[in-house]
């Protein structure tokens, strides 16, 4: 494992925000278990030395031309709720100074990490809230994320789901493809239609 600073970092024509290492989750398919770093762009490792301050964030800034990213994505090398009060803060100076969309990609275990409803704190400040549903079973989900919260994060995670749709205007629930059966899929597609939150199926890498 090597470490660096590398707090911000180009994925797709986004711009990726990397705050922490800490994760409530050890997902069997973890990218960070097999490498330093999920960027073609940028080779850097996301394996951090010291979790970011704010001001250090936002100097980080200043070596991007912001018109250049379509979203500012909190998804680094661990769950960006972990640090809740620094992602809000960092959200709100980006709207505030560049105009960005905001998307937070994470586990949905903000409200167990935080034990309250996270969700109000949410509103306003980003645009898309991506979550990962992985699996449709919550035995199964429990055995591919290994979540320390236990049998209760299946339905934490979609209890969150819920509610933060009341507040964040795009809501979506994802899994990876060619990891689950049509049949499996089709039981994800229901969860969300219920939940009134967009389904997607995303590419492993």
């Amino acid at each position: 494992m090597n470490k660096a600073m590398t707090i911000l970092y180009k994925v797709h024509g986004n711009l990726y925000v990397n705050l922490t290492n800490r994760c409530p989750c050890s997902c069997t398919f973890c990218l960070r278990q097999e490498a330093d770093t999920v960027s073609e762009v940028d080779r850097r490792s996301l394996w951090l030395e010291h979790e970011p301050s704010f001001d250090e964030i936002v100097a980080d800034f200043a070596n991007y031309d912001m018109k250049e990213f379509g979203e500012l994505v909190f998804c680094g090398y661990g769950e960006p709720t972990e640090r809740l009060d620094v992602l809000l803060a960092v959200a709100r100076y980006a709207k505030d100074t560049f105009g960005i969309k905001v998307r937070v990609n994470t586990n949905g275990m903000a409200d167990l990490i935080w034990n309250r409803d996270t969700t109000p704190d949410f509103a306003s400040l980003v645009d898309t809230v991506s979550i990962s549903l992985n699996n449709p079973d919550p035995v199964r989900y429990q055995e591919i994320v290994r979540c320390r919260y236990g049998a209760g994060s299946f339905d934490a995670m979609l209890t969150f789901a819920k509610n933060v749709h009341r507040h964040v205007p795009d809501v979506v629930l994802t899994t990876v493809e060619t990891v689950l059966t049509r049949d499996e899929e089709a039981q994800c597609a229901r969860i969300c239609e219920e939940l009134g939150v967009t389904y997607r199926i995303r590419p492993w890498v």
